[in-house]
């Protein structure tokens, strides 16, 4: 007899999702600081499509750990909390501390792109004002 069986990944309603696990994993230790939740609504231009409301929150947990010189050095890890509401369907991410990483490190280097890339006009208009003048 070959039974075919509906399974699925969703959570069964009895355990916690990932989102709410690792957010639970969290709260309340003392090496762990959070910021409150931001909320932000973004409607796009005359409000086709509906506006999406987004729940940002980060919760760093700091450790120590030994160097090579056997002092004690801290270090800490993000964890970003995201959950997306658009047309009444909630979706909730726990962005781990490697995307996080990966986040502040592409934001980081997109402000020094920008910088380069203001201070090589500015050099070269004030090399068109001092040949002008």
């Amino acid at each position: 007899m070959n039974e075919k069986r509906d399974r699925s990944d969703a959570p069964s309603g009895h355990l916690p999702d990932p989102f709410d696990r690792l957010l639970g994993e969290l709260d309340g230790l003392p090496d762990v600081v959070k910021t409150k939740p931001s909320i932000i609504r973004t409607v796009p231009n005359l409000g086709v499509g509906g506006s999406t409301i987004h729940v940002v929150q980060t919760v760093r947990q700091q450790f120590t750990r030994t160097n090579k010189k056997g002092e004690e050095v801290g270090y800490s890890r993000d964890t970003i909390f995201l959950e997306v509401v658009r047309a009444g369907e909630p979706v909730r991410l726990a962005l781990p501390a490697e995307v996080a990483d990966t986040i502040a490190r592409q934001r980081e280097a997109l402000a020094g792109k920008t910088r380069s890339k203001t201070a090589r006009r500015v050099a070269a208009e004030r090399k068109l004002r001092k040949v002008a003048s």
